[in-house]
């Protein structure tokens, strides 16, 4: 099942007011959803974005991808970029270690391919 983060549109005609969801991709826009994680009321001019930045992260890190819109939306508010700030910190000692292995290996295959071979040859007696 591959989730989302993602719009559900709310309100009347020309109000638009948007809920942001964790949703199935394969589900209706505004149809069935798993949990509302913040709100987009695009018509005010200021505090038009509430989300709940534990729930977001929760499921970003459990593999849910944002759309587009969601994603600039979790930028203006910090979310986004707090959420990569602590996968940057918590990665290089993995990739550090993954480097390390790689170069050994990449050593060792040096030494071991510079062997030299030989044809032999022999004589048939008759």
């Amino acid at each position: 099942m591959a989730v989302k983060l993602r719009l559900k549109r709310m309100g009347a005609k020309q109000k638009p007011f948007y809920r942001i969801i964790v949703a199935d991709s394969r589900s209706p826009r505004d149809g069935r959803f798993i949990e509302t994680v913040g709100t987009y009321d695009p018509i005010k001019k200021a505090d038009n974005i509430t989300v709940k930045e534990d729930r977001v992260a929760y499921w970003l890190d459990n593999g849910a991808q944002p759309t587009d819109t969601v994603k600039s939306l979790l930028s203006k508010t910090g979310v986004w970029a707090n959420y990569k700030n602590s996968k940057v910190k918590s990665a290089p000692k993995k990739a550090v270690k993954a480097e390390k292995e790689v170069k050994e290996e990449k050593a060792t295959k040096k030494t071991t391919t510079k062997k030299t071979t030989t044809k032999k040859t022999t004589k048939k007696e008759a």
